[in-house]
């Protein structure tokens, strides 16, 4: 039973942030981390998001494995391909015409409460992820300070893509997910 629920909780966490994702894409806002790396890096490839952001991941996957142990490592492997998969499939939805405001809003919201959901469940959405459980568990850096540092460097990448608008915008949606992880996050004693 306890595998049932750790699993659904997985899907139910890659559901929330592969759907704030794409709120937030389909409004030309970034997020944090490798994310929003993958979200810089679609305008510079052929490559869709999925496909961007589980090659990012690759390499910080033998960190995970050295320091965080096998059964995080492959947690994280499994949420990182499922979100891969669902932004896969969601770019074939439209989403409906949103103001950016608002998009900023819901898509740092979800994507923040998502990763609550996997984090409570000792599974990451990968990157920065296993860089911040690892700096928390290692450092006890909490994870919401490492994200936000992390933050800031994607804004530092994208002003080069984006107008003063949309990075307005994208810090808001950066903040709340930060936000979410620092208030709602509860670090392994």
């Amino acid at each position: 039973m306890k595998i049932t629920h750790r699993w659904l909780s997985i899907l139910e966490g890659c559901i929330l942030v592969a759907l704030g994702l794409h709120i937030l894409n389909s409004a030309g806002l970034l997020i944090s981390g490798t994310a929003g790396a993958g979200m810089i890096l679609l305008r510079l490839t052929d490559l869709s998001f999925g496909q961007l952001f589980f090659l990012l991941n690759l390499p910080f996957y033998i960190l995970a494995w050295y320091t965080l142990g096998r059964d995080f490592t492959l947690r994280t492997f499994a949420s990182v391909s499922l979100l891969s998969i669902l932004s896969e499939l969601m770019k074939y939805y439209a989403v409906l015409s949103i103001h950016p405001l608002l998009s900023a809003t819901l898509g740092g919201l979800l994507v923040g409460f998502g990763l609550i959901i996997l984090f409570r469940h000792n599974t990451s959405l990968g990157g920065l992820n296993i860089l911040s459980v690892y700096l928390e568990r290692k450092f006890n850096i909490h994870a919401s300070k490492t994200t936000l540092i992390a933050d800031i460097f994607v804004l530092i990448a994208a002003i080069t893509f984006l107008d003063l608008t949309h990075l307005g915008l994208s810090l808001i949606a950066f903040v709340l997910l930060s936000s979410v992880v620092g208030r709602y996050h509860k670090p392994p004693k």
